[in-house]
């Protein structure tokens, strides 16, 4: 049994030099660290390479990241993406299946941004390619050329679904978040449940109904100076007690197992 909570960080597969290799932004891992109080330790995205199961015996939650990567549309029937789109086909390959199976199996699960949209794809969703071609949706996308303090402010405010999993880990009936996307939700999947709108009606916040465990994905980042803001840290603190209350659930479960198999050998030796 473990003393400390594990929470995996889904990597991306980029070329760094010469070389392919697994990159996790620091911006990830600082929450993980800080605001949910657990190890982070990076998955690699391998595909079917490793296993759910091997990977759930290993860590106690999951964080399914940001990326400036898409995923590829054929995932969820939608059109070839426009010229010069970057994929992660390994990265698709491997949250697809695991963001499932994580909430079927009751591992804690928080989705951010790229993550967010994975969710809706994994549960049946569709995602809007260019959500400021829509017409009736505003343009989520943070200008580039502006500092890093600029993209990541604030950009509008958030409405929150009451009693939903969003309001009752924060107790927040809104909020402003920053907005650094291109794509978001079309069709919502199937058995998920809206947790946050944007003012035109962007689904910002989804989660996914009678999950046993927490099971959040939100369309902003929250994992932006997480600690200066009430909903970002109000969320990390969630997912980090979800984690913990999963590690209990599993050692209790692992010591019922030895205490049966300790039964068992004293009535044979008996």
């Amino acid at each position: 049994m473990r003393n400390n909570i594990v929470v995996g960080v889904i990597a991306d597969r980029t070329k760094i030099g010469l070389h392919w290799s697994h990159a996790v932004g620091e911006k990830y891992i600082d929450p993980v660290v800080d605001g949910a109080q657990a190890v982070a330790v990076l998955l690699p995205a391998l595909g079917g390479r490793q296993s759910a199961e091997a990977i759930f015996e290993c860590v106690d939650g999951l964080l399914f990241t940001g990326s400036y990567s898409n995923v590829e549309p054929y995932r969820y029937g939608g059109e070839t993406s426009a010229p010069g789109t970057l994929h992660d086909p390994q990265r698709d390959a491997t949250t697809l299946p695991l963001i499932r199976d994580a909430v079927e199996n009751g591992v804690p699960v928080l989705a951010i941004c790229r993550g967010f949209q994975e969710m809706n794809v994994a549960f049946g969703g569709t995602l809007h390619q260019a959500v400021h071609q829509v017409d009736g949706f505003a343009d989520h996308r943070e200008n580039k050329t502006d500092p890093m303090e600029t993209q990541y402010g604030p950009a509008h405010a958030l409405r929150i679904t009451h009693g939903g999993v969003l309001h009752g880990c924060s107790g927040m009936p809104e909020a402003t978040v920053n907005s650094l996307h291109g794509q978001g939700i079309d069709r919502l999947g199937d058995g998920m449940q809206v947790e946050a709108l944007a003012p035109d009606g962007l689904i910002e916040a989804v989660s996914v109904k009678g999950a046993s465990s927490f099971a959040l994905g939100v369309q902003w980042h929250p994992e932006w100076r997480h600690a200066q803001n009430l909903l970002s840290t109000a969320i990390f603190r969630a997912f980090g007690m979800a984690c913990r209350e999963r590690r209990r659930t599993t050692d209790a479960a692992v010591m019922r197992g030895f205490s049966a198999d300790a039964r068992s050998l004293a009535t044979r030796g008996g």
